[in-house]
């Protein structure tokens, strides 16, 4: 059984750049390997031989009243496992958006279709919207999303210098977090990747959840869900040992114990589960997640309320049976009893601290913990 999830095949796209002529031919390359994330920034050019699609062809939209050669190509937001997200202008009406290439290689179109089946059921201010899906001639997807213009969490953690999370700022984050699984356990769909890097930011303070590629939409109440997809930092302990850790557990609790994980990482400022600065393994992660301390340690000089460390315990059982439901956690004094003004407030203030450059990236996956890994 393989235990890494090998990086889906990159597929990069040629959209009109500022000041070119607009056209509809649009040309893509599929890559045997991920492009490095400078060589993205660069926007180096192709080595290998693009495909061109009929003279007619310029992607069609699924849904959505758009062009695929009404969009201008601004520059690159990142790189993921499932290609580079672009950042496009739309030409009739000057909006920007976020442009996510979805290979349609073997090893990712499972996953490319899953993303694309579940955003079109979404439709909530706490997920990140899809405006379109195109096909290209070789089948990939481009899939228009809205831009975040305030990055990924993990982005915002990095630029402070991973200065952790003003609890108030945090009790937020958490709150629009929460509403956002809320909404998505209602449709039966289950994120499997909870983390900073996969809760974006705006400047006017929204939180919204992104990233479905290891998604999955339960058809039964009972259907499980202890596959090894998503990142192995974030997952729970019945991800890995179903039989030991839960049984036929509630499998919207993996999100719950993913988003605990996250909301730690934020305030501490550095992944709680391992010592700050340790270089993870798969080994050591996974002794952290199934044999570590319960709650996590959290060190006795960290500025952590009692509500947040009642937050933080409900969400960390290896148990899931005894973990908190996202409503026993809405309900939670830590989210429950803020003030709403003040931590919208001083969400928005952190957001506009962060450096200028962090608005310009979507969502990266580059943080130091992350393993990906795709047995189904």
């Amino acid at each position: 059984m393989a235990l890494v999830r090998g990086r889906r095949p990159h597929l990069t796209i040629d959209l009109p750049s500022a000041g070119a002529a607009a056209e509809c031919r649009v040309r893509f390359q599929a890559q045997a390997q991920a492009q490095a994330q400078a060589q993205a920034q660069a926007q180096a050019r192709p080595r290998t031989r693009p495909e061109s699609p009929s003279p007619s062809t310029s992607g069609s939209s699924e849904f959505g009243e758009f062009r695929l050669c009404d969009l201008e190509r601004l520059g690159v937001l990142g790189n993921g496992n499932g290609g580079t997200v672009y950042k496009v202008r739309h030409r009739p009406t000057g909006a920007l958006y976020a442009l996510k290439t979805l290979s349609a290689a073997d090893s990712a179109a499972r996953g490319a279709a899953r993303e694309v089946e579940i955003l079109r059921r979404t439709d909530s201010p706490s997920v990140v919207r899809c405006h379109a899906v195109f096909s290209t001639p070789s089948d990939a997807k481009l899939v228009l999303l809205e831009l975040m213009d305030g990055g990924s969490l993990d982005s915002v953690l990095r630029g402070r210098g991973s200065r952790p999370f003003p609890e108030a700022a945090l009790a937020e984050v958490a709150a629009q977090a929460l509403r956002g699984l809320s909404y998505l356990h209602s449709l039966k769909i289950v994120h499997r990747d909870i983390k900073p890097a996969n809760l974006l930011a705006s400047s006017r303070g929204l939180i919204k959840i992104a990233d479905f590629g290891v998604g999955k939409i339960l058809r039964r109440c009972l259907d499980p869900c202890a596959t090894y997809v998503g990142t192995t930092a974030y997952m729970s302990p019945e991800r890995f040992d179903p039989d030991t850790y839960g049984g036929d557990y509630d499998p919207y609790a993996a999100d719950v114990w993913s988003l605990g994980l996250a909301v730690l990482e934020l305030r501490l400022g550095y992944f709680p589960l391992l010592p700050a600065g340790q270089r993870p393994d798969w080994a050591a992660l996974m002794c952290a997640i199934c044999f570590g301390e319960q709650p996590p340690h959290i060190p006795d000089d960290a500025a952590v309320s009692p509500h947040l460390r009642s937050f933080v315990a409900a969400c960390l059982q290896k148990d899931s049976k005894r973990r908190a439901s996202v409503a026993d956690l809405l309900a939670h004094p830590f989210v429950a009893d803020r003030n709403p003004d003040d931590s919208a407030r001083a969400l928005r203030d952190l957001l506009a601290e962060a450096p200028s450059h962090q608005h310009q990236h979507q969502h990266q996956h580059q943080h130091q913990h992350r393993h990906h890994h795709h047995h189904q």
